[in-house]
């Protein structure tokens, strides 16, 4: 599908298959959300553009390639997406943090706000969203309303799992936002949960029920 990755590699699959086992511990969830992560932050960023600097090594001068261009700024979408982006700024510590909290509504399952902070200059910054799972795809939709309002127009997705249901509305909705995933599995339930799926990512990773 097009603006789609599906990030296949090993390590990623392997890892996505224990958080995905119903007997995989709390701490045991929380860690491997990190690690994942920082292995998807390799890619959402593979084509950040780099400009050769000069720099001096202990034993010569010589041009080096740095990223130039956009500073990024990772907006997880609470509760599970803040573990999520701290393998992220494992890697990118000098990226700013914007900080989305969102529920879905049991019932109806339209997304309520209840939190927004984000630095103020997003126009000049990539924005990176992080949800771990695209369902109905209404928090991830509402997040990057949102961030769109702030005045950000270089905006990219990174979740873990998505239901077809949720890309395809996403990318109807949000056509200029690529979205990056480890995997698109079978559907939605009746209560809109990704079957087969990995749980409530937020109650998985903080042990709430």
């Amino acid at each position: 599908m097009e603006g789609v990755t599906i990030v296949s590699h090993p390590l990623v699959q392997h890892k996505l298959t224990l958080l995905r086992k119903k007997d995989t511990s709390t701490k045991s969830f929380r860690e491997l959300l990190k690690e994942i992560g920082m292995l998807l932050c390799y890619e959402v960023t593979r084509d950040l553009p780099l400009a050769d600097v000069d720099i001096e090594t202990p034993l010569a001068q010589m041009k080096s390639p740095e990223i130039s261009g956009k500073k990024l700024v990772f907006a997880p979408v609470l509760r599970a997406g803040v573990t999520f982006a701290e393998g992220m700024l494992d890697l990118v510590p000098t990226a700013r943090v914007a900080h989305i909290g969102l529920y879905r509504e049991p019932e109806t399952f339209v997304a309520v706000e209840y939190f927004f902070k984000a630095p103020s200059d997003l126009h000049e910054r990539l924005v990176i969203v992080i949800s771990p799972v695209l369902a109905t795809a209404n928090l991830s939709v509402a997040a990057v309303d949102r961030l769109k309002e702030r005045g950000a127009n270089d905006v990219r997705l990174v979740s873990l799992i998505a239901a077809p249901e949720g890309v395809e509305r996403m990318r109807g909705i949000h056509p200029d936002v690529p979205i990056w995933l480890a995997a698109i599995d079978e559907g939605l339930d009746e209560n809109a949960f990704i079957l087969p799926g990995l749980g409530d990512a937020g109650d998985r990773a903080y042990g709430t029920r």
